[in-house]
This record gives C-alpha cells, sequence and structure tokens, in this order.
C-alpha cells in the first residue's frame, strides 16, 4: 500500500530530526497531554504521534498496549493527517474511500473512528500529531474539535521549549568542552610520555623540560633478534610480517613488565631490554636471566602452535650482560630513552654469538648466576681493545630453584632468596 507523500517531505524529515523527538524516552508532559485528549474527547485512544521517513513512532499513548510502540507509515491513519495543517476528522472509518481497508479497521482492535491534528512547526511542517479513536463510529461536536486544536498548539509549544532546552543543554557542554580542551590535550600528551618513557623518566620530563643524563655502576642489558630474519623478510607479504613482529613481541613486552625490565626499543627484529634501568635494583641480573627463560617459552610456544597449522614461526637468539651504562634521553619532537657503554656493546656481540633458540650471557652474568642457574660453556669472544671474553648458554633453573621440569619458572625456593617481586610466567 502507497501513502500520500507532503510536497515538503525533504525539508519535513529534516524538521523532525532537528527536535531530537524520535525514540525519546518517556516524558510526563506528552503522557498527560494524550490522556487529556482521551478525556475531553471522550474516546478510549488517544496518542501523540510523529512520523521520519517510513518511520510512524508514537511519543505517548493511552489505551493502546504497552508494546506497541508504531508501525510502517503505509499502513500509519496519520499519513493523511501530516500532509495538511488542519483536523483530519473520519466519523466511521469502514465507510471511508482511503481507510477503509486498513488492517486495523479490518482487524483487531477494529478502529471505526478518527480524528487527529498535525503538529505544525513554526515553520510550516507538519511532524506529527496528537490523536483520538474509538472502536465504533462517532462524531465530535465542535467544542471538543476546537479542544483537540488546542492540544496540538500546546503540544507544539512543550515541543519547541523540549527544543530549546536541548539546544540550551548542547550549548553548555559545547562550552565545558571547550573550557576544558587545552587541559585533555595537555593529559593526552602526559599519556602518550608515559607510554613511550619510562614513568620516571617522563615525570622529571614533564616537571623540567629535559632529562639529565645517568650514569649506572651496574644494570643488565638484554638483546634478541630473529635468526634468518632478513631471508624470510624478502619472501612474505608486508602485512604477515608486520602481524608476526607484533604477536611476538607484544608477548615479550608482557614478560618485561613482569620481570620489572625496561624495553628500551626494537629496531627491525631486534628486541633491546635493560634490567636495573632507569630505576635502581640489585637483582636486575636475575630477573634478566628470568626474563630470557620466559621469552624462550613464548618463543617455543608460538613455535609449536604455528607448526601445528603449518604456518612460518621465529626463532630467536638472546644476549646477556651485565656492566656500567649511562642512560639518557635523545631527541626533541620523538623521544628516545636509551643507554651506551661497552656493556651494551657486549650484550649486542654475545647475542650475534648466540644460536637460534639458545641464550648467550657473558662471564661476569655466569658467574653471579651460576648458584641459581644450569649453564653451558661455548668458548669465547674477541672484544674491540680487550682480552678474549667467556660466553656462556643459559640453559635452564637448578632442579632445586625450578617450579617444573623445563627449568623455566623459578620455584618458592628461588623467590625466598633474594627477589621481593615474586613473580612468575606461565608455562
Amino acid at each position: 500500500m502507497t501513502y500520500p507523500i507532503p510536497d515538503n517531505e525533504v525539508e519535513r524529515n529534516e524538521a523532525v530530526r532537528a527536535y531530537k523527538i524520535m525514540h525519546s524516552r518517556t516524558e510526563t508532559a506528552f503522557d498527560e497531554i494524550g490522556q487529556l485528549a482521551a478525556q475531553i474527547c471522550e474516546c478510549p485512544v488517544a496518542y501523540v504521534s510523529f512520523i521520519e521517513d517510513d518511520q510512524f513512532w508514537f511519543k505517548s499513548k493511552y489505551g493502546l498496549p504497552e508494546e506497541f510502540e508504531g508501525c510502517p507509515r503505509e499502513i500509519a491513519f496519520c499519513s493523511v493527517t501530516i500532509c495538511g495543517t488542519d483536523i483530519v476528522l473520519v466519523p466511521n472509518l469502514a465507510e471511508d474511500e482511503y481507510f477503509k481497508d486498513f488492517a486495523f479497521v479490518l482487524e483487531p482492535p477494529h478502529f471505526a473512528f478518527y480524528c487527529a491534528m498535525p503538529l505544525v512547526t513554526p515553520d510550516g511542517f507538519a511532524i506529527g500529531t496528537i490523536c483520538v479513536m474509538d472502536m465504533k463510529p462517532r462524531e465530535l461536536n465542535f467544542e471538543q474539535q476546537e479542544s483537540l486544536r488546542r492540544l496540538a498548539h500546546q503540544t507544539m509549544a512543550q515541543l519547541e521549549y523540549r527544543r530549546r532546552i536541548i539546544e540550551l543543554d548542547q550549548a553548555l557542554s559545547d562550552l565545558d568542552n571547550a573550557h576544558s580542551s587545552l587541559a585533555k590535550e595537555k593529559a593526552r600528551a602526559d599519556n602518550l610520555l608515559t607510554t613511550i618513557l619510562p614513568q620516571s623518566i617522563a615525570q622529571e620530563l614533564l616537571d623540567n623540560d629535559k632529562v639529565a643524563p645517568r650514569f649506572f655502576n651496574d644494570a643488565t642489558i638484554l638483546f634478541a633478534d630473529i635468526t634468518g630474519f632478513t631471508v624470510f623478510a624478502e619472501k612474505v607479504e608486508p602485512a604477515m610480517l608486520i602481524g608476526m613482529l607484533n604477536s611476538y613481541f607484544s608477548e615479550f613486552d608482557s614478560v618485561m613488565e613482569q620481570f620489572g625490565l625496561e624495553k628500551l626499543k626494537t629496531i627491525g627484529d631486534a628486541y633491546m631490554a635493560v634490567s636495573g634501568v632507569p630505576v635502581l635494583n640489585r637483582l636486575h641480573c636475575q630477573n634478566a636471566c628470568l626474563a630470557a627463560l620466559a621469552m624462550q617459552f613464548v618463543a617455543d610456544r608460538k613455535k609449536a602452535e604455528r607448526q601445528k597449522l603449518r604456518l612460518p614461526f621465529f626463532e630467536f637468539r638472546i644476549g646477556i650482560n651485565s656492566g656500567p651504562v649511562i642512560a639518557g634521553l635523545v631527541g626533541k619532537k620523538r623521544f628516545i630513552y636509551d643507554i651506551w657503554g661497552d656493556a651494551v656493546n657486549v650484550a649486542a656481540r654475545l647475542e650475534t654469538h648466540s644460536e637460534a633458540g639458545r641464550i648467550n650471557v657473558s662471564d661476569r652474568v655466569y658467574h653471579q648466576m651460576a648458584p641459581y642457574f644450569e649453564f653451558t660453556g661455548q668458548g669465547s669472544i674477541k672484544v674491540k681493545n680487550k682480552a678474549p671474553m667467556n660466553m656462556y648458554f643459559l640453559d635452564r633453573l637448578k632442579e632445586n630453584y625450578s617450579e617444573n621440569i623445563n627449568g623455566r619458572i623459578a620455584n618458592k625456593n628461588f623467590l625466598s632468596l633474594s627477589n621481593p617481586m615474586n613473580v612468575q610466567f606461565d608455562e
């Protein structure tokens, strides 16, 4: 069934939307207007309705089921009413040429009488109706019709008042947003700093607009990279490559947070972190070793998962060294917190001399951690301007300090020795 459409339908719909009335919450003022219409006209059904595009929706209703919220516009009696500006009265719907075949006339609730007054905006757009209906044919006297007209005017006045309140609320909200915009921007900048820099360094930068370089007598540096990455990167799709790197490095980030290491940066397939910087920690070496074992577990787990799906996987080689470092902030627009020193260079050399799936540590790390971890010697490397340096593979925690057979999770015996963090990495 087709329905009549006003000549100004496009503008009329814009007017409806301007009042923000469609599907709004229940409001007592409109409910009372509907009830008053029913009482004055002595009808069992009354409602205030609006029409937007093909939607016919009740703002308030009296004498209709609670679940009845509207109907398609093509079967709505008020589709006719909004095409004019004055009252529409149909004493007997069953005898009306247009309405007699309507579903609600032929079927329950078998409406027989209809009278409605359009709700016309100050600009002349009929956006809805106030209507009364009955299940038997009838008439409205002159006073009742005039009362329905006046109720329509009052409803429109309520709509205008409501719109001004909404506009005022919006203006006040915009003003509040404008007043708080600078504070929000500053908060975003501060939050961004804390995500890219250690919290203490970010705070120092915010407080002093600079970060003073600092010397640390002892820290432990961890490097990791992917074996065979260059060849792999030449053959794989960029999106897949980035996705795999993100998958691995995201879990590594969680490991660093768990064991108190500070992730410094990633460069291509290389991952760098430090323990004991910028917050001093006398357990920096053992925490770095535990973190390396956890990284090893992440890589092994992902390898097993991806092999089952016949997907490519990464294998990492890791290098760890302890020693003095200088830490500071580099850059003015894109800040990087970094460390420098001979200990950093040695850690990088240890990583390049490691093997896939192995953790290569310096002689100093070995001697500090030998009481707690098992190691395998693997010879020495030449370091510029220094004597050859011994290196060792970190294999696992010793059995009496390990929670599981793989030796990657510290048990209570180990944690009770000196580690106040009491952290574990679930396997």
